[in-house]
């Protein structure tokens, strides 16, 4: 990855992401209405919390920068990435997340 010269903020944005795990059916078919979704309940055990960073240029480039099983405690972590998102360079950024996270989802896909 070639160095990029620049505040971090400039090139990325965080989010928290929820992520149901669980294999439950995602629409509930009924005779009246085509489709609804079913209401939301408490999902304890099957999902998960992200913390990810997009690229501002392209949206579409998210990088999961760590997975959590709660939702307070993806906010903690993010709340310490945006500090650092908000003073640091993004050379700075992208050694210490942006590559690391790369790296991660590459040996994830070669095991799949």
């Amino acid at each position: 990855m070639a160095r990029r010269i620049g505040a971090a903020r400039e090139y990325y944005r965080l989010r928290v992401s929820r992520l149901d795990l669980s294999n439950d059916v995602d629409l509930e078919w009924r005779d009246d209405i085509l489709y609804r979704r079913p209401p939301r309940s408490a999902v304890l055990e099957s999902e998960s919390w992200r913390v990810e960073a997009v690229n501002l240029d392209d949206d579409e480039d998210v990088v999961v920068l760590m997975s959590f099983d709660t939702e307070p405690e993806a906010y903690e972590h993010l709340s310490t990435v945006a500090e650092e998102l908000d003073s640091w360079t993004v050379s700075m950024f992208d050694d210490r997340y942006i590559e690391p996270a790369r790296r991660a989802q590459l040996e994830d896909a070669d095991q799949d």
